[in-house]
């Protein structure tokens, strides 16, 4: 005896094959509760060991960085970029993140750092655009949530909307 599958389960079963490539691909980056996840995380290990969890934040170690999610740090009291997971901003470490703007001009350092001088445990939202990783670079909207981690240490986690 031979089964013969419904002609509403072969639509439908084509139609899921059909759509799941661009559902894949939506997912390849990160979220914003995985974001807030990673940046909630990030904030207990600075509490833990500062030295440490900066050490893996540069490494991405840890579950620090994932996929385009990475957490990255700044000194509450002068602005330098203290960590940075992601390898392409490596040059960054060291510098002011007051001077940070997008390659349309737009800064965005400013409201970083002025998100890191809220009171520990306050998340702040900060908008701008950059460029998505990809074969073409594009301007994509793009969020930094930025809290302070500790009296000295404010981290972000950024993700795309």
């Amino acid at each position: 005896m031979r089964i013969r599958p419904s002609p509403l389960i072969a639509t439908a079963s084509a139609a899921l094959i059909a759509l799941a490539p661009a559902a894949f691909a939506r997912q390849t980056g990160g979220t914003a509760d995985e974001a807030r996840a990673m940046l909630m995380k990030a904030v207990a290990a600075v509490r833990a060991d500062e030295a440490k969890a900066l050490d893996m934040f540069n490494k991405g170690e840890g579950g620090f960085r994932d996929r385009d999610l990475y957490v990255f740090c700044i000194n509450a009291s002068d602005g330098a970029i203290v960590a940075t997971g992601n390898p392409n901003l490596k040059p960054a470490l060291g510098t002011d993140i007051r001077a940070a703007q997008n390659s349309t001009g737009d800064a965005f350092g400013e409201e970083i750092y002025a998100a890191i001088q809220k009171p520990e445990g306050e998340i702040t939202e900060v908008s701008y655009v950059a460029p998505r990783p990809g074969p073409d670079d594009r301007l994509a909207a793009r969020v930094s949530l930025m809290t302070r981690a500790d009296n000295d240490i404010g981290c972000g986690v950024s993700y795309y909307k």
